[in-house]
């Protein structure tokens, strides 16, 4: 396994990997739901690259950049034994030089939930993972479930853009209790990790309804409401049961949809999805 940082590196490496080329961009602190979307490009793909960078461009102004979880040693042996050929790990002074002024908007797939709590994320995101997609150049690119909206977005960007890559979505990775995998939960104490899984708990509550005939969407999200109330530690963002690819909010489930919510646990913000086909 190659590491490199720079643009000029990269350059240099970037031809010497068979293709088909598959891409997983992370933001590093990798956890299994990582290393899934690494083990199905190893799978897919002829060379895998994947890039660590936590991008302060989506970070909010009050948000937690400064103190998200870092391991890149740990991250590296995780990578080359999962079997990555290339791992790019790029500084901020690289992905955005002097005087950078170029950024990429998706506009109507950003306005809603994550967009709507989170001014400016998207833009970051689109803007970095374009930056990616240009320097790498891959066949390829693999994201996980969980971050529906980015996932959803990033499809969106790479249709616009003519970008001649494949987006491939993964189901997301969930520790025994249903708790979906990220970075972020490392923030939660004992208390407050139990409490986390009622963002499981009312997913599950309302697609358990949803299978027993419910259709009527608002119905749906007064499940999801009603279950993270009932938990003291929680604090309800918001609850949606959207369209899957537009994103608009539903009167009626008659299509494939998506439930997702954003809650507080403590202080730390959790997201979670499930989609209904």
């Amino acid at each position: 396994m190659k590491i490199v940082s720079s643009i000029q590196e990269l350059n240099a490496a970037r031809p010497l990997l068979p293709g088909p080329v598959g891409l997983v961009p992370t933001m590093g602190f990798l956890h299994a739901g990582h290393i899934s979307l690494v083990e199905r490009a190893r799978r897919e793909c002829a060379g895998v690259i994947v890039s660590i960078f936590v991008n302060p461009a989506q970070f909010g102004p009050n948000e937690d950049l400064a103190k998200y979880p870092r391991d890149l040693p740990r991250d590296l042996a995780l990578l080359e034994a999962a079997g990555a050929d290339l791992v790019w790990t790029p500084t901020p002074e690289v992905m955005y030089p002097p005087g950078f002024q170029t950024w990429i908007t998706v506009e109507g797939l950003t306005a809603p939930l994550e967009g709507a709590q989170r001014p400016g994320h998207f833009r970051g995101v689109t803007t970095v993972v374009a930056k990616l997609f240009n320097a790498v150049q891959p066949q390829k690119a693999y994201f996980g479930q969980k971050d529906a909206q980015q996932a959803a977005v990033i499809r969106r960007m790479t249709k616009d853009l003519n970008f001649p890559i494949e987006i491939v979505v993964c189901p997301t990775v969930r520790e025994a209790d249903g708790l979906a995998m990220s970075s972020r939960n490392t923030y939660l104490n004992p208390e407050e990790r139990k409490a986390a899984t009622v963002l499981f708990r009312a997913l599950t509550a309302a697609k358990a309804a949803h299978e027993q005939g419910e259709r009527d969407a608002e119905a749906l999200r007064r499940i999801l409401t009603g279950t993270i109330s009932a938990e003291p530690l929680a604090r309800l963002q918001y609850a949606s049961c959207a369209d899957y690819d537009t994103l608009e909010e539903l009167e009626k489930v008659t299509g494939k949809s998506l439930l997702s919510m954003a809650v507080f646990v403590g202080k730390t913000r959790l997201i979670d999805n499930f989609v209904l086909e």
